[in-house]
């Protein structure tokens, strides 16, 4: 199939010949909601420490005798069922919230995700996509006269230094290296740039 490769105004000047398997394939939403969930997860970190009732500081005397106050009986205030008593089941420090993905299924998920962006025309390709200087107002001028003055992923080949400087002053702007590209900012943004090189890492990738 062909992608349309865009000019420095953001019209079409030609096509480029990419590979159906990568782009041309059908959106199988179900895998993609798996791929983004378990990349999520896996770049979760524990960082909540839980108490149990061993743990809380609390004194270990009855609140009150067994018999005769018409009360239930209660062993100590660190139970769970008290407030300020310890949790049943705690979150640790070292809780492990990964999830496995095998590489046939992200490569899957990596393919549908972009072949739809394709489909959607949010998909578009350049030449090559630098800047004279770390500038961020050079930059915006730049992403505006290619008409994508929304929020876009642009992903290149190799990072350019410039490029990198001049974008992180820009909130709804993300320049990445193909080796970068994950699932859920290519599914966060609303526009993705792409240059010629990217494309052909990107079929060495994922095809």
């Amino acid at each position: 199939m062909e992608l349309k490769l865009i000019n420095d105004q953001g019209q079409a000047a030609s096509s480029v010949v990419v590979s159906d398997a990568l782009f041309g394939r059908d959106f199988n939403e179900a895998l993609v909601h798996q791929v983004v969930t378990a990349y999520m997860a896996n770049s979760r970190s524990a960082n909540r420490a839980q108490l149990t009732r061993a743990e809380v500081k609390h004194t270990t005397k009855r609140p009150w005798r067994q018999k005769g106050t018409g009360r239930a009986r209660a062993g100590m205030s660190s139970s769970p069922i008290w407030r300020g008593g310890g949790r049943t089941f705690p979150n640790s420090p070292d809780e492990n919230y990964s999830q496995k993905l095998n590489k046939k299924v992200f490569r899957a998920g990596i393919s549908s995700i972009l072949s739809e962006l394709a489909r959607q025309g949010r998909l578009s390709v350049v030449d090559a996509f630098t800047v004279d200087s770390p500038k961020t107002k050079v930059l915006a001028e730049k992403i505006k006269g290619l008409g994508l003055d929304k929020s876009i992923l642009i992903i290149t080949d190799e990072l350019d230094e410039n490029l990198y400087l001049s974008s992180r002053n820009l909130p709804n702007v993300l320049v990445l290296e193909t080796t970068q590209a994950d699932p859920v900012s290519l599914v966060r943004f609303s526009s993705v740039l792409l240059t010629k090189s990217a494309v052909k890492q990107f079929e060495e990738m994922y095809a």
